[in-house]
Formats: C-alpha cells, sequence, structure tokens
C-alpha cells in the first residue's frame, strides 16, 4: 500500500499493469449508490466475470475504510452493497473519505482518478454525468476529470436524465473526443437514439485501441468517450421515457433534491415508474459496456507491446 496516498492497487493488478495486460476499470457508485441489493452485487460480480471470460481483468475500485482501493475482493464487494452509511465519493471527497476513514462508491470521476494514478488504460461504466436540465450550472464533476485523464471510457452515452445537448456542448469544449462503436449517433442511455451525431464513428474495437494509441502518441491528457448503444431488445425508446423523466425531476423539485442526491434519487424514481424496465435496461447496458470494454482493453495491449512512449 502506498501510505502517502492512502491507496492499495492489488497485486494481480499490479502485475498486469506491469506486463501491460489488458484490464478494465470499474466504478463503484453504481453498487453504493445505483442499483438495489442484492441487483448490486449481483450486477457487480457479473461485469467483473464478463471481463474475465473476454480475457481481461476486472479492476473495480472503492474506498474502503479510508484507503483507496483499486481491485476489490468478493468480500469486498459485497460489504459495499450491503452497508448502508457508504459516501458516493467523487474528486472532491477524496481527502475527506481518507481522513474520516470512509467506505464508499466511486462515481465516474473518481474512477477516472484511481485509474489515471494506477495507469489502467480502459474504463467500463453505465452513462457519464453532464448538465442537468434546467439548471446550467449544475454540470458533473466527471465531465472536467474526462478532460484530463488519457483513459478510453465506455459508456452508453450521458444519462437520459440530463440535458444531452448542453453535455455535448461541454464536452467538445473540454476536448473531450465523442466516438460511436458502429453508431454515428449519440445514444440516451436507455434509448439508442438521441437525434445528436458523435465526433465519429468506429467500427471495430481494434480502430478505438488505434485511436487511443495515436492520440496518447501527441501527449494528450483527454479521454475518448467511447458511447456504445444499448442493445436493442434492452432498449426503451426515448418518448416513452421522457415522461417517466418528467414526472421523476417535478418529484425530485418538489422534495428539493439537488447536487449529487439527484441521480440516484431520479434513477430510483424512473425504475419505480417504469415498473422496473428502466432497471433492467440499466442493467443490460452495463454488461454491453463491460463486454466492449474488454474487447477494447486487449486490442489496446496488443498494440502497446512494441510500443515504449506510453
Amino acid at each position: 500500500m502506498n501510505k502517502q496516498t492512502n491507496t492499495a492497487i492489488h497485486t494481480k493488478i499490479i502485475k498486469a499493469i506491469q506486463n501491460k495486460q489488458a484490464i478494465v476499470a470499474l466504478e463503484s457508485a453504481v453498487i453504493t449508490h445505483g442499483l438495489p441489493y442484492p441487483v448490486n452485487i449481483e450486477l457487480a460480480k457479473q461485469m467483473e466475470l464478463i471481463i474475465q471470460t473476454e480475457g481481461a481483468i476486472p479492476a473495480t475500485a472503492a474506498f474502503i475504510d479510508g484507503t483507496l482501493k483499486i481491485g476489490l475482493s468478493s468480500e469486498e464487494l459485497n460489504d459495499l452493497g450491503t452497508n448502508n452509511n457508504t459516501h458516493k465519493i467523487s474528486r472532491r471527497d477524496f481527502g475527506i473519505a481518507a481522513a474520516k476513514r470512509w467506505s464508499g462508491g466511486l462515481t465516474v470521476a473518481g474512477t477516472l482518478i484511481a485509474a489515471r494514478q494506477s495507469g489502467i488504460h480502459v474504463f467500463a461504466t453505465g452513462g457519464i454525468g453532464g448538465v442537468h436540465r434546467g439548471n446550467i450550472y449544475d454540470v458533473s464533476a466527471d465531465l472536467q476529470e474526462l478532460a484530463q485523464s488519457p483513459i478510453v471510457v465506455i459508456c452508453a452515452g450521458a444519462k437520459s436524465i440530463l440535458d444531452l445537448p448542453a453535455t455535448l456542448e461541454v464536452l467538445e469544449t473540454l476536448g473531450v473526443p465523442v466516438v460511436g462503436y458502429q453508431t454515428e449517433e449519440f445514444p440516451a442511455f436507455y434509448a439508442r437514439e438521441s437525434g445528436l451525431k458523435t465526433n465519429y464513428k468506429a467500427n471495430n474495437a481494434k480502430e478505438i485501441a488505434e485511436l487511443f494509441i495515436h492520440q496518447k502518441s501527441y501527449q494528450l491528457n483527454n479521454a475518448i468517450l467511447v458511447v456504445n448503444p444499448i442493445p436493442k431488445e434492452a432498449a426503451i425508446p426515448s418518448e416513452k421515457m421522457e415522461s417517466f423523466i418528467t414526472q421523476a425531476l417535478e418529484e425530485a423539485a418538489k422534495n428539493n433534491i439537488f447536487g449529487s442526491a439527484m441521480t440516484p434519487f431520479l434513477l430510483d424514481k424512473i425504475s419505480s415508474l417504469t415498473k422496473g424496465e428502466s432497471l433492467q435496461a440499466n442493467l443490460a447496458l452495463l454488461k454491453n459496456n463491460a463486454r466492449l470494454a474488454a474487447e477494447i482493453s486487449r486490442e489496446i495491449s496488443a498494440l502497446l507491446q512494441p510500443n515504449l512512449f506510453i
């Protein structure tokens, strides 16, 4: 463990980084604040298994008793998923979490920091945060962290509860390329379409790996955001979801919900309104992203072997 930074990287992750093996970072806020028990633990283990089956090594990151851990044991995953006193930890919370010995799940921003500091090149999540509807000043820390983390991030777009056009504008301002996996359209989390365009369409994982290698060669520190549409069979049309999102937003305003509490509240409310359909969609896209992330990480690993500039 690095006592200076209260960080502990699992031995298998350290060895994999040294050998330039395929590794996929995974967030843990989805375990602590995104999904209900026991679905949260089941999903976390399924995502790790998918990544292993696809020939990569999963590296779930979280704070455990004040230590940032990268690569969790089965027991630690269980504890995170059953502990009702966990925190949702982003960039602003790292020092507090270490000082107060918090246990908690890392957001997208938090996981980007963990991956960047440990040398992991690929990260799979569900959907990134962004600009909230009706408040252009409520902007997720995920966006700024994407601008300074040279990592390939695989997601199903931004969460559809957000202002998607504004989120894309901020990503453009921050210089984060949005790459559609086999699509030219920016997916809207539960839906495969949003009416918005990506910057580039990649046809396969090797193409994305090559983009990563070339971008790194210019010493650029921004992420490559790969948007992977939810599988067709699990998708929910945007028109259907919009009425539920509107209801959830009205409920949030009525209950004075804002800031970091907003997204978990909205996702839970929408799951209730859709009678669990949105929850099943969320699980499907998370597993789909884990699979693609492992494939991309394998391709990057293969390309890194003869390259010494990274």
